[in-house]
């Protein structure tokens, strides 16, 4: 994670690394949350406790992403496989996250595919789906279990 600012976000950096490299030339920025704008809608088609179903904009999403990192340590993101479509503007990506939720010591591993809509070198919609059942079996999961 190249810049001191986002340093409270460092245990989901293997995520934000994994997007960043993925993203490539598309976009303008070093980080993750340099990449998004303030009219940025990142939309998430699950429900997971306390993460909202529509995030609006770069700050926002940065307040949802620091709750994060309260509840998950990530220590990898890996499977990266990525499709392009509209000539760029739209990515695809499919990966997977390796971490564990901190209040439990459980191992959390999921499995996502986004979907980022590029405009002006910057993310303007990034659509999520995710495995629900990995998510709600970590996060319900009693330690030592």
């Amino acid at each position: 994670m190249p810049d001191r600012d986002y340093a409270a976000y460092q245990r989901a950096a293997p995520y934000f690394d994994l997007v960043r490299n993925a993203l490539g030339v598309l976009v303008d920025g070093a980080h993750f949350f340099d990449v998004v704008t303030d009219e940025t809608i990142y939309e998430v088609l699950y429900d997971v406790p306390g993460w909202p179903r529509v995030i609006t904009g770069r700050a926002d999403l940065m307040a949802a992403f620091r709750g994060y990192v309260s509840a998950v340590a990530l220590r990898s993101a890996d499977r990266l496989v990525v499709h392009r479509a509209d000539d760029g503007a739209v990515l695809i990506m499919e990966y997977e996250v390796h971490g564990t939720i901190l209040a439990s010591g459980v191992q959390y591993d999921n499995r996502f595919c986004s979907i980022i809509r590029i405009e002006n070198r910057k993310i303007v919609h990034w659509r999520d789906y995710m495995d629900s059942l990995a998510a709600w079996t970590a996060l319900t999961a009693k330690r030592g279990a």
